[in-house]
């Protein structure tokens, strides 16, 4: 970076300067852990010799015990898109009014979670459910590994409660889905020709004052030969949003073409699985017992309010070790 002429590449520079953020992003925590266990062999030796530094001794042990076990979650974060930003969509299922309020559930707690983590989070998209809720949102997630940490939230939830919605109080279960997508650097970004998208422009719904009911900067674009279809009306202009749109749209072709030498990786990009009894990938149940449990790694919690709160870390901490085992 310090050599002549290093800057005379922009595109190139940006490349390298990134590759550097995501090394350093590894090697300082180990840096910094092999300083605190030096530190720590220190101060095990104080403490033989003075009983009152056993206290200090402990605390820190164990903070260095969490330490590394967060940096060896963040090494599974190997994927070539692990590192990226991360657009997350969440689908009403089966269910009615009733899923379309599971969405808004999941919708919150996903926020908290990616809050609570320091992550950025735009709302893209949204799509109103008839009584409550939404039928579809789409989240732009923004921050570092914020794919990696998110993909295995790729799948079907499946909630059972008893339903707020129904005067006689009985147990319903509903269904949501989860699409997960990277966000592609512009140097990955598929090539998308004129002649192979249709886009319409719509009037933008939500908040947003007398502007959305005025002018038609929502966007909707189609890819013709695969039918994916995405929209973005989250922005004022619509220039903006269609390059919001598209971006997505060139995230979806991408991964639809891994799916080829992939199959398996198919849900992430594909919204027409039948999002139902049997097809889930974990469950929330609130009635007649309180029990989250993640059917793929078997990993589950009794605190159902928790994790509704957005503590979702054992969860996707459990997905990405089984990866590592080949069983993700």
């Amino acid at each position: 970076m310090a050599a002549p002429g290093f800057w005379d590449d922009p595109h190139a520079a940006a490349l390298l300067t990134g590759e550097l953020k995501g090394l350093n992003r590894l090697l300082k925590p180990v840096e910094t852990l092999d300083a605190e266990l030096d530190d720590i062999n220190v101060l095990f030796e104080l403490a033989a010799e003075d009983p009152e530094l056993a206290g200090e001794l402990k605390g820190r042990a164990e903070a260095f015990v969490t330490a590394v076990a967060d940096l060896e979650l963040r090494l599974t974060l190997s994927g070539p898109h692990d590192s990226n930003n991360a657009y997350l969509t969440i689908h009403a299922g089966a269910g009615g009014t009733e899923s379309c309020d599971w969405v808004s559930m999941l919708l919150r707690m996903y926020t908290m979670y990616l809050e609570n983590h320091g992550y950025e989070v735009k709302i893209l998209d949204t799509v109103q459910g008839d009584e409550a809720g939404f039928r579809k949102v789409t989240l732009h997630v923004i921050g570092d590994d914020a794919f990696g940490y998110l993909r295995g939230e790729a799948g079907v939830h499946r909630l059972v409660r008893i339903s707020p919605f129904d005067s006689a109080h009985r147990r319903h279960t509903s269904f949501a889905a989860v699409e997960v997508l990277p966000e592609m650097p512009e140097a990955e970004e598929v090539r998308i020709k004129p002649e192979d998208i249709r886009v319409d422009t719509y009037r933008a719904s939500g908040a947003g004052g007398q502007h959305v009911n005025k002018t038609s900067s929502a966007v909707r674009i189609t890819h013709i030969a695969t039918g994916i279809v995405v929209q973005c009306q989250n922005e004022r202009s619509q220039h903006a949003n269609r390059r919001t749109a598209t971006a997505m749209l060139a995230a979806k072709l991408y991964l639809l073409q891994e799916r080829e030498r992939k199959e398996e990786l198919a849900h992430l990009y594909s919204d027409k699985g039948e999002i139902a009894f049997g097809s889930q990938i974990r469950s929330y149940v609130l009635h007649p017992y309180q029990m989250v449990k993640d059917h793929r790694t078997d990993f589950e919690t009794g605190n159902a309010p928790a994790v509704l709160d957005g503590r979702i870390e054992g969860f996707i901490a459990a997905y990405l070790r089984g990866t590592i085992k080949g069983h993700g």
